[in-house]
C-alpha cells in the first residue's frame, strides 16, 4: 500500500513537471515568433551598415585617394563613438522605453548611413563614421537588455545566437549584395557604385525604424498575446534568477573585478569579429581574386559556415548548461583561422580556409559571450553594465582595422598584424576560463 502511494505521488509530480515544461516551451515559442523576426531583420541591417564600408573600400579609396591608414582610422572611428555613447544610450533606453528609443536610433542611423554617399574627403568620412557610431551605440546592448527581460537564463544562449545570426547573415547577404551593387550600379545616374551601395543599404533602415515604433512591445507585462498565467510563470522564473546576482548597484559595476575580466574577454571577441568584417574582402582580393562580384561571393562563405556553427553552439550550450568552454573553443578557432590567413597571403585556398575557421569561431563567440554578463548583473544594473562592457569592447573594434591598415601601409603586408591579433584573441579565450563555472552556468 505504501509503495503504491509513493509511486502515485511520484507519478503525479512527474506529470506536473512535464505539463509545466510544456507550458513554458509554449510561452517561449510564442515570444520567439512574436519578437525575433523583426529584431533579426533590424540587426541584419545594423551590421550591414557597419560592414559595408569593407566592400566600398577599394572603389572609394581609389576615387578619393584614401590610404589604408585613412580607411582603417575612419572604419575604426565608428567604434570610438560607440565606446563613448553606449552607456548614456542604454540609460536613455531604460528611461524612454525600448520601443521608442530603438525606433529613434534606427531612423537616425539609416539617414546617416545613406548620407555616406556624399563623402568627398577624409574629414567628411571621419565625421560621418563617428556620427554613425553615436547612433548605433545603443542598439545591440539595448536589444540584449530587452531580451534578458523576456527570456530566463536557460533559454538565452540559443535565443542570443538566433538574434546574433544577423552578424554572419549580414556577411552572407551583404557580400553578394554589396559586390553586385558595386558592379551593376557603377556610374549609373552620375553616382559611383560605392555611393549607390550606401544609399540602397541605408534607406530601408529608416522604414524599419517606423515598423519598430508601431510593432515592438516594451515588456511582456503590456502584451495581449500572453495569457495572465504565462506572464505569472515568466515573472516567477525571472525573479528567482535575480536572487543569485552579485552586482546590484551602479557603483558595483565599476568595482567588481568580474566586470573587467569580461571587458578583456569581449575585447578579444570584437577583435575576431571586426578583423573579418573590415578586412576579409581585402584579404581575399590580395590572394589574387580580382573581380568585385567574386570577392563578394567568397566573402559570404565564412559567414555561411558561421551561421550553422553558432546555432549549433548555442543549442549545445543550453542543453549541457555549460558556458565557458562554449566560448573558449570558438575564440581559439578564430585565433587559429586568422593566423592561417596570414601565413601565405597570396595563396587563395589557404587564405579562404583560414577565414572559414575564423568566421565559424567569431560568429559563435559573439552570442556565447553575452551569456556571461547577465549571470552577474541584476535587472537594475543590466542596462549600464552591458553597455559598459560593449563600449570598452568597441575599443578593440577600432584597434583591429586601424592596426591592419597601418601595418599594410608600413610593411606592405597584413601578416604581422594578423599574428598579433590572433595572439590577443587566443589570450581572451584562455581568460574565459578564469570566470567561475558555478556562477556563469545556468542552474
Amino acid at each position: 500500500g505504501l509503495s503504491d502511494k509513493k509511486y502515485k505521488t511520484m507519478s503525479t509530480a512527474n506529470t506536473a513537471d512535464t505539463l509545466d515544461t510544456v507550458a513554458r516551451d509554449r510561452t517561449h515559442s510564442t515570444i520567439t515568433w512574436r519578437l525575433m523576426p523583426l529584431l533579426l531583420i533590424c540587426y541584419l541591417f545594423a551590421h550591414l551598415d557597419r560592414i559595408n564600408i569593407g566592400f566600398a573600400k577599394m572603389q572609394m579609396s581609389a576615387d578619393l585617394n584614401f590610404s589604408d591608414t585613412v580607411y582603417g582610422f575612419g572604419a575604426g572611428l565608428f567604434f570610438v563613438a560607440y565606446a563613448l555613447f553606449g552607456v548614456p544610450s542604454n540609460m536613455a533606453l531604460d528611461r524612454v522605453g525600448p520601443r521608442r528609443w530603438i525606433a529613434a536610433l534606427m531612423v537616425v542611423w539609416g539617414a546617416l548611413s545613406a548620407s555616406m554617399f556624399l563623402i568627398d574627403s577624409a574629414a567628411g568620412f571621419y565625421v560621418l563614421r563617428f556620427l554613425l557610431g553615436v547612433a548605433e551605440a545603443g542598439f545591440f546592448p539595448g536589444i540584449l537588455v530587452f531580451l534578458n527581460r523576456w527570456y530566463p537564463a536557460g533559454r538565452r544562449a540559443q535565443i542570443t545566437a538566433l538574434f546574433a545570426i544577423a552578424v554572419p547573415m549580414a556577411g552572407v547577404i551583404g557580400g553578394p549584395l554589396s559586390g553586385g551593387i558595386l558592379e551593376s550600379f557603377h556610374d549609373f545616374a552620375g553616382l559611383r557604385g560605392w555611393q549607390w551601395m550606401f544609399v540602397i543599404e541605408g534607406v530601408p533602415v529608416i522604414l524599419l525604424g517606423l515598423v519598430v515604433l508601431k510593432c515592438l512591445p516594451d515588456s511582456f507585462e503590456t502584451v495581449k498575446w500572453l495569457a495572465p498565467v504565462q506572464k505569472q510563470q515568466l515573472r516567477e522564473q525571472l525573479n528567482k534568477e535575480e536572487h543569485r546576482k552579485s552586482i546590484t548597484s551602479f557603483s558595483a559595476i565599476f568595482n567588481n573585478p568580474q566586470v573587467w575580466l569580461l571587458v578583456a574577454v569581449y575585447f578579444a571577441v570584437m577583435l575576431a569579429v571586426n578583423t573579418l568584417a573590415f578586412w576579409m574582402p581585402t584579404l581575399i582580393h590580395g590572394a589574387g581574386i580580382g573581380s568585385e562580384g567574386k570577392v563578394g561571393l567568397l566573402s559570404a562563405v565564412p559567414y555561411l559556415a558561421g551561421c550553422f556553427f553558432m546555432i549549433g553552439c548555442g543549442r549545445s550550450s543550453d542543453r549541457h548548461r555549460e558556458r565557458r568552454w562554449h566560448l573558449c573553443v570558438p575564440l581559439l578557432m578564430s585565433a587559429a583561422g586568422i593566423a592561417i590567413a596570414g601565413v601565405s597571403p597570396a595563396n587563395p585556398t589557404l587564405v579562404l580556409a583560414g577565414l572559414i575557421v575564423a568566421g565559424m569561431g567569431a560568429s559563435a563567440a559573439l552570442p556565447m559571450f553575452w551569456q556571461l554578463p547577465p549571470a552577474f548583473l541584476s535587472n537594475s544594473t543590466q542596462a549600464a553594465g552591458i553597455a559598459l562592457i560593449s563600449s570598452f569592447g568597441s575599443i578593440a573594434s577600432f584597434f583591429a582595422p586601424y592596426l591592419i591598415g597601418w601595418m599594410r601601409d608600413t610593411t606592405q603586408s597584413a601578416s604581422l598584424a594578423l599574428y598579433v591579433l590572433a595572439l590577443l584573441i587566443a589570450l581572451g579565450g584562455f581568460l574565459v576560463l578564469r570566470t567561475q563555472a558555478s556562477i556563469v552556468n545556468p542552474q
